[in-house]
């Protein structure tokens, strides 16, 4: 795993042109997802686990140690993405590296939007973003670095 504080910001859009689909569907969600809940679980990981597309949920599972504050993560985390079209790692770490805060931003309603890191764009070559894959229970970078990786396995992308 790579440590992602020491990502700067062309390492993280590095990381949105390297990890994209040819296609998305149903199924390659269930596939993601489940990936996603084996990683979590093998290390007992407290997250909540959801994949979207478009405005439809493909995949949701809340592991131990989770609560309906992480689905509210999970949702303000995955608005961003779809706002932005970056991870919400990324439009964090934009704000935070020039001393400004999101959270300032006054024509952006917070109870909507979160940039904390576990919210990730998915993205079919030629085509953009179709999706977003979020997790939420562990600290930011901890949360973007499970999706990241487990996406990177998946695509078998180094």
């Amino acid at each position: 795993m790579t440590d992602q504080t020491a990502l700067d910001l062309a390492g993280l859009l590095d990381q949105e042109l390297r990890l994209q689909f040819t296609t998305f569907d149903h199924d390659i969600a269930w596939q993601l997802g489940t990936r996603l809940v084996d990683s979590a679980s093998r290390r007992e990981l407290p997250v909540t686990i959801d994949i979207t597309r478009f405005t439809q949920q493909l995949f949701h599972a809340a592991l131990p140690g989770t609560s309906a504050d992480n689905d509210d993560w999970i949702r303000r985390k995955c608005l961003t993405v779809y706002r932005f079209g970056h991870s919400s790692y990324y439009i964090g770490r934009s704000y935070t590296d020039r001393g400004a805060r999101f959270e300032d931003e006054p024509h952006l309603d917070h109870a909507l939007h979160a940039a904390h890191g576990g919210g990730f764009p998915l993205l079919v070559r030629g085509v953009g973003l179709v999706g977003a894959v979020a997790v939420s229970g562990l600290p930011q970078d901890q949360d973007h670095e499970l999706v990241v990786t487990v996406l990177a396995e998946y695509l078998e992308v180094s």
